[in-house]
């Protein structure tokens, strides 16, 4: 038996090896995807929170509107995949949430990736239909995924009110999980005055607030961000945060001690990131500092895996790409920053700081 297990593992052709296990988890990768996005958008999580008991198939079918053979198999798959408890009281089968079900897949958690995962499946999920035609042709694919053009980024990612609540909602609730541990990476207590630009739903200016009690932060986004966010995301009880509207490539920036960009640079090439950093340096105070919250590849490129999807996620929707920690130190050496240092979270965002000197 172990000169069998040898001459098949050098030849890779030994029995236990053929069949194609992690290769079929991967082409079937999106059925997961799919039955927990229609899983959070038919309210399953959310009728069982509510009921505070078990319910029957039965219940929920009624419940959410779906019919009970459908949701019989729906209900089958979220307990497959861990995301449903089962009870038998009587030969008959009752579904609870499991603790992370409820935390994160319920619209009223505080910490909910409700938003983000509709986002997914309504934006993101479509694009990458598209995902050989991006490859072959090295660009994003909003026009030919809803038919808007895609000459300017932001008014593809903004193209109707809907849209835009629809994507600051998911940077809400990724800021709202990962917010603290990008922010408290590196100490920011010596910057009183942040500027957060594109700070779309106040949700990281938030964070900064809560973690340095003496700091103020203003976001700096489009007017209609600004509108919006004013709307449904930053109450007058945020008194800290503030709002300053504009185009950060055109418009004047206000003046800091601390600039944040938080997944900015990860949507645009290398010269824009240049253009636009420049424009940060120069308005940075003597002795300020930028920070920088992006998602990084090891410096090998070898990993990690999330990222390295979310950079194909950035060719099928922006003109940018996700980077290594020494691509973002070059980029702001390039125009004029020292002192840059990273440091990792260990969860999907990770943090760049550097300085400009006094």
């Amino acid at each position: 038996m172990a000169e069998s297990q040898e001459t098949g593992s050098s030849e890779g052709t030994h029995a236990a090896d053929t069949y194609p296990r992690k290769i079929l988890e991967y082409m079937e990768g999106f059925l997961i995807s799919k039955t927990v996005f229609s899983s959070c958008e038919l309210g399953v999580f959310d009728v069982l929170l509510a009921s505070e008991r078990p319910l029957s198939a039965e219940e929920i079918s009624q419940a959410i509107g779906a019919s009970l053979d459908g949701t019989q198999r729906l209900l089958a798959a979220c307990t497959g995949l861990q995301l449903l408890n089962t009870h038998q009281d009587k030969g008959r089968v009752f579904y609870s949430n499991t603790e992370q079900a409820s935390v994160y897949l319920t619209r009223s958690s505080p910490v909910s990736l409700y938003q983000s995962i509709q986002y997914s499946s309504r934006t993101i999920y479509l694009c990458w239909h598209y995902l050989t035609d991006a490859v072959r042709e090295g660009r994003n694919q909003y026009e030919k995924a809803f038919g808007v053009t895609s000459n300017d980024l932001f008014q593809a990612l903004y193209r109707s009110d809907e849209e835009m609540l629809k994507f600051m909602q998911l940077m809400n609730s990724i800021w709202n999980i990962c917010g603290k541990d990008v922010v408290t990476a590196f100490d920011l207590s010596p910057f009183k005055i942040i500027c957060d630009l594109g700070g779309c739903s106040g949700a990281l200016a938030k964070q900064c607030t809560s973690a340095y009690l003496e700091c103020s932060v203003t976001i700096f986004d489009l007017p209609k961000v600004v509108h919006m966010s004013r709307k449904h995301f930053v109450t007058e009880a945020d008194q800290r945060i503030s709002f300053h509207e504009g185009d950060f490539f055109k418009d004047p920036l206000p003046k800091a001690d601390l600039y944040i960009l938080a997944r900015i640079l990860h949507d645009w090439t290398d010269e824009r990131c240049i253009e636009l950093l420049s424009r940060v340096y120069k308005a940075c105070k003597p002795g300020g500092a930028v920070f920088l919250v992006e998602a990084l590849l090891h410096e090998d490129g070898s990993g990690p895996v999330t990222v390295q999807l979310y950079s194909l996620n950035m060719l099928v929707q922006t003109e940018g790409k996700e980077r290594t920690a020494a691509q973002y130190a070059a980029l702001l050496a390039a125009v004029g920053f020292t002192d840059i240092q990273h440091r990792l979270t260990g969860k999907i965002y990770d943090a760049v700081l550097g300085h400009k000197e006094t």
